[in-house]
């Protein structure tokens, strides 16, 4: 994997089923322990049929040892966050996939935050029997990215946010 390279992202269910995908990502950085891409107004289609168009440009950061992904969002009316909690990326071709497993953290610009999508995670832990082990792990991620957030850490730090945007901006100018 390399800067400037773009990429589709696939979202999966715990079985195995795809459930969202888009393509046109571009990376903006590699780490030891993350990845960095951008995309801005890509196409989102979904399993049930359903497409759309993102109204933003997005800083995406995938983890490869942490059970989270976080979507930063520069709205034009402030930056939010879209933290989905799942399984570590995985790289097959120039696919970037994960594991959604329904717990979302949610930032607005004002700093507060609520998790979202608790019933649903409930509901697919039962039919999808989901392993303890997963459970436990899900809900110290969740307290790990809320801590994270409080603290202004990692991708909840603007200026890294900052960064990271002008890389992209910097890029495009060079595609």
């Amino acid at each position: 994997m390399e800067t400037k390279s773009k990429y589709k992202i696939h979202c999966y269910k715990h079985n195995g089923k795809i459930i969202r995908a888009s393509e046109n990502t571009i990376v903006l950085d590699v780490t030891d322990d993350y990845i960095v891409c951008a995309n801005n107004m890509v196409e989102i289609k979904e399993s049930d049929g359903r497409d759309y168009t993102t109204k933003e440009l997005a800083i995406l950061f995938f983890y490869k040892n942490h059970w989270f992904n976080v979507i930063a969002q520069l709205k034009s009316f402030g930056l939010f966050y879209y933290c989905n909690l799942a399984s570590p990326y995985i790289i097959d071709g120039d696919v970037i996939k994960y594991i959604d497993y329904d717990l979302d953290l949610r930032v607005y610009p004002d700093g507060g935050y609520r998790v979202l999508d608790r019933k649903e995670y409930e509901y697919h832990k039962k039919i999808m029997n989901y392993p303890q082990e997963i459970d436990f792990i899900l809900k110290k991620e969740l307290d790990y990215l809320i801590y994270m957030k409080k603290n202004n850490l990692g991708h909840f730090n603007k200026k890294l946010v900052e960064y990271y945007y002008n890389k992209y901006q910097e890029i495009q100018k060079e595609l």
